[in-house]
């Protein structure tokens, strides 16, 4: 795919290219899914998603940065192949029923969306997290719901010229809660593993 192009920012920016390609590996996107997005923001997942759904929807409570994500997309249609759908809601109003695929790049009412999730059964749910404190609520969460398989934490240093060497600046960490609201059997028929190497309970 081509590099994602972002000429129109959002206050809040857009999320980074190496945390997106750690998203795009656990969302796994397939050419008839229905990508489900909360938080669009700068249009950055829903760019990467539309590259390879069938379908996005992407809700966005603030009509601005909305406005934003509708013209990165734009400059991006070359790429895109899914049929977007942009919605000015507060998740989890304006989510999907059917949706396959859904990821949360903010923590606002992220409790309620993730009962949408169990409630529809979302097979892939992905949670991006900036914040320590909110990283561990959100652990719980998935795991209260019965729907948490991993929790991932990473952080990204980019280099930079320092008196004729190379030096790093280092990007803040990221926390990301990766499951499933289907069925808990793995492919062997036995009961799915909680991150904490305990059965998964569904709810």
């Amino acid at each position: 795919m081509p590099p994602i192009a972002l000429p129109h920012d959002a206050k809040a920016g857009p999320t980074k290219s190496e945390v997106r390609a750690v998203v795009r590996s656990k969302l796994a996107l397939e050419p008839d899914d229905h990508f489900a997005e909360v938080g669009s923001c700068t249009g950055a997942v829903t760019i990467d998603a539309a590259q390879r759904a069938g379908r996005v929807t992407a809700v966005e409570r603030k009509a601005a940065r909305l406005a934003t994500t509708e013209k990165n997309l734009a400059a991006n249609e070359d790429s895109i192949r899914a049929e977007i759908d942009l919605r000015n809601a507060e998740a989890p109003e304006g989510l999907p029923d059917d949706a396959d695929a859904l990821f949360l790049g903010g923590s606002r009412n992220f409790e309620a969306v993730l009962d949408h999730a169990v409630a529809t059964e979302v097979d892939r749910v992905v949670m991006n997290v900036s914040r320590l404190e909110v990283a561990g609520k959100a652990t719980e969460a998935f795991r209260e719901r019965g729907i948490l398989e991993e929790v991932v934490q990473f952080q990204v240093s980019h280099g930079y010229e320092l008196a004729g060497a190379t030096s790093f600046d280092s990007d803040n960490p990221v926390y990301m809660l990766v499951g499933s609201a289907t069925a808990d059997e793995d492919e062997d028929g036995g009961e799915k593993v909680a991150a904490d190497g305990g059965e998964v309970s569904r709810q």
